[in-house]
C-alpha cells in the first residue's frame, strides 16, 4: 500500500520503482554501485573470544604473580632475620639508641635556646650610657616640684643595681674600719642579703601599696626609682665610715638621704589621685628609707656581731703560749744532780 508521503518499495532486483521520492535517489544509486552490504554472521569464528575476556585473563595471571613475588620477598626477610640472630637485634636496639640521644640533643638545645631568649628579654633593662647613669645620679638628689603631670621615671635596672652592689661594698669597708670581728668570710653574704633584700622587698611592698592606692608606677619602674634612690644612703655611710662623727652623720642624714627622699617623693605624689593615698604611700615610703639610714649606720654591725655569735659561739682570743718562770726549787735539785754526776766521774 502507497501512499502520497510513501516511498515505493524497492524491488527484489534491485530495481527502481517508477514512484520513488527524489531524496532516495542517491541512497539507491550507492547500494546498487557497491553491491550487498548484508552481513554473514554464520560465517564468523567463534574460537576468538571476547576482548573483555583476554583482559580479565591477563589480570588474574599478573595478580598471581605478584603475590609470588610477595611471597619469596617474604621468605627471604624471614631468612635473612634467622640467619642474622642476635646482630640483628643489635642493629635494632642501636638504630632506638640513636634516635633517643638525638632528641635528647634536640631538646637539650631547644632548652639553651630558650634560656638565651629569656636572658635577651632583660636586655633593654640594662642597655644605657654612662652619661645618661650620670645624670640621673644628679637628678635623684634635686626634687622636682611638679604634680599636675606624672613625672618621668627611667626604666632601667643597670644603675640601681650597680648602687647596691656599691653600698654591699660600703658596707663591707665599714665593718673593717670597725672592731668587728670578720670569720669565715660570713660577712658578704650578711651584707649583700641585707642590701638586696631590702632593695627588692621594700619595692615590692610599696608597689603593692601603690597599687592599692592607684598609683601609676610598674614593678621596674619603682625598682628604678629606690634603687637610685640609694645613692644618698652611699654618699652617706661612705663619708661617716671615715670620719667618725655622730654630728656629721646627721647632717648628712638630713641633707643627703632626705634629698634623694624627697625626690622620690614626689614622683610618687606626682603619680598618685587622691590626698589620702598621697600621704599614706609617701609617708610609708620616707619612713622606711629614713629608717634604714639609720639601721645602716648604728645597728646593722651589732646585728652582724650578734649573728656571728650566734652561728660561730663567742668571741674567744686564738690560744698562745705564755712563757713561764721555773721555780728556784727546780733550779737548786737540777744543780745537786749536777755535781753529783760530776763527783761520779
Amino acid at each position: 500500500m502507497s501512499g502520497p508521503g510513501v516511498p515505493t518499495a524497492v524491488g527484489a532486483g534491485g530495481a527502481r520503482s517508477p514512484g520513488a521520492a527524489p531524496e532516495w535517489g542517491a541512497f539507491e544509486d550507492n547500494m546498487q554501485g557497491g553491491g550487498s552490504a548484508v552481513i554473514d554472521m554464520e560465517n564468523m569464528d567463534d574460537t576468538s573470544g571476547s576482548s573483555f575476556e583476554d583482559m580479565g585473563e591477563i589480570h588474574q595471571r599478573m595478580k598471581e604473580e605478584e603475590e609470588e613475588v610477595d611471597a619469596e620477598a617474604a621468605a627471604a626477610d624471614e631468612e635473612d632475620g634467622e640467619f642474622l640472630g642476635m646482630k640483628g637485634f643489635k642493629g635494632q636496639l642501636g638504630r632506638q639508641v640513636a634516635d633517643e640521644m638525638w632528641q635528647a640533643g634536640k631538646r637539650q638545645a631547644s632548652k639553651a635556646f630558650n634560656l638565651y631568649a629569656n636572658i635577651d628579654i632583660l636586655r633593654p633593662y640594662f642597655d644605657v650610657e654612662p652619661n645618661q647613669v650620670r645624670n640621673r645620679l644628679l637628678e635623684s638628689m634635686i626634687p622636682v616640684k611638679m604634680f599636675n603631670f606624672p613625672q618621668k621615671i627611667a626604666g632601667e635596672l643597670y644603675g640601681p643595681l650597680m648602687l647596691v652592689f656599691t653600698l654591699v661594698a660600703i658596707l663591707l669597708h665599714g665593718m673593717k674600719t670597725s672592731d668587728t670581728i670578720i670569720r669565715e668570710g660570713t660577712l658578704m653574704g650578711t651584707a649583700i642579703g641585707t642590701c638586696f633584700g631590702y632593695w627588692i622587698g621594700v619595692s615590692s611592698f610599696i608597689y603593692f601599696l601603690a597599687y592599692l592606692c592607684n598609683a601609676q608606677i610598674t614593678m621596674v619602674q619603682m625598682l628604678s626609682l629606690l634603687g637610685y634612690g640609694l645613692f644618698g644612703h652611699c654618699i652617706t655611710l661612705f663619708v661617716t665610715y671615715n670620719i667618725h662623727f655622730h654630728s656629721l652623720f646627721y647632717i648628712f642624714w638630713l641633707v643627703i638621704g632626705g634629698l634623694s627622699t624627697l625626690r622620690m617623693v614626689a614622683v610618687l605624689v606626682s603619680r598618685t589621685v587622691g590626698h589620702t593615698q598621697r600621704l599614706i604611700l609617701c609617708g610609708v615610703l620616707a619612713a622606711l628609707h629614713m629608717l634604714f639610714l639609720l639601721y645602716l649606720h648604728f645597728a646593722y654591725h651589732k646585728v652582724v656581731e650578734g649573728i656571728l655569735d650566734t652561728l660561730e659561739g663567742p668571741n674567744i682570743p686564738p690560744f698562745q703560749r705564755v712563757p713561764r718562770d721555773i721555780p728556784a726549787v727546780s733550779s737548786v735539785v737540777l744543780n745537786m744532780t749536777t755535781k753529783a754526776a760530776a763527783l761520779n766521774l
